[in-house]
């Protein structure tokens, strides 16, 4: 990807909301991006059930491999998730950028613990200095609503939100927030665009809603593959149970599903 195709999809973010899908696998970017969104991202989550084991057990080759897979087939715009930058930032977010990716997330936290706000602010700036602005979406992940911290996580956030910015990044993403009042504080004070996940929480704010509250940017993180292979599980249960067939109703027909994937 160009530094144009970065520049795009960095306006996204200044306009009036857009919903950014994660995918996992070349399959589910190609459906995906036949289907007309702007841009895609990938999902730590979804990559690492594809490769049959728990989210957060992919080290940073394997994730590499995977994401350049999907880049090399698919010409959309990718974000890819970076998680908690695998121990050296600089090096990650340069590695997915020359890989063809026009942004990243990169997280605050590992294994549910917040790391100290001078080493999170020091990795968003690696990861700036790896990948100019212009070049590279960065997209700083607080998770102060998603990990044991016991404070105000609406406080920690905003001042995390704002070290981040300080120190690079382009847009700040808050997941675990699922409460309509709480979103439009954290857009009022975050001096950057927002980003929410969208179905990951009990309280599922519907995506024009969230834009309706001032949110830039909605991803869906491991859903749509929790909802992938939640299928399949069921398909296979009904399969040893009864021996039915009644997990093909509404399921896309072989020649359909070869059209999509023709290139």
């Amino acid at each position: 990807m160009s530094a144009e195709h970065a520049e795009q999809f960095l306006a996204l973010h200044h306009g009036n909301g857009f919903l950014l899908p994660n995918v996992w696998d070349i399959g589910s970017a190609r459906l995906l991006a036949k289907s007309g969104f702007p841009a895609l991202a990938t999902t730590s989550a979804g990559i690492a059930w594809s490769y049959g084991v728990p989210d957060g057990s992919v080290g940073f080759s394997a994730m590499l491999d995977r994401v350049q897979e999907i880049l090399r087939a698919v010409p959309s715009p990718m974000s890819v998730d970076l998680e908690f930058g695998y121990g050296d930032p600089y090096r990650t977010v340069a590695m997915a950028a020359s890989a063809g990716a026009v942004g990243g997330n990169l997280e605050d936290a590992a294994d549910g613990v917040l790391f100290d706000i001078g080493l999170a602010t020091e990795n968003i700036a690696a990861a700036r200095d790896a990948a100019p602005r212009g070049t590279f979406v960065l997209n700083a992940r607080t998770d102060a609503y998603f990990s044991s911290f016991d404070g105000d996580p609406f406080a920690e956030t905003v001042t995390r939100a704002q070290r981040y910015v300080d120190a690079g990044a382009d847009c700040i993403f808050v997941p675990g927030v699922n409460d309509e009042d709480t979103i439009s504080r954290l857009v009022a004070e975050i001096p950057a665009p927002l980003n929410v996940v969208a179905g990951l929480t009990a309280n599922r704010i519907p995506v024009p809603r969230l834009f309706e509250l001032g949110v830039k940017r909605v991803s869906v993180g491991g859903s749509l593959a929790r909802a992938a292979y939640s299928a399949v599980a069921a398909a296979g249960r009904e399969l040893l149970e009864t021996g039915t067939l009644g997990f093909l109703d509404g399921a896309l027909g072989y020649a359909d599903l070869q059209r999509r994937f023709e290139r």
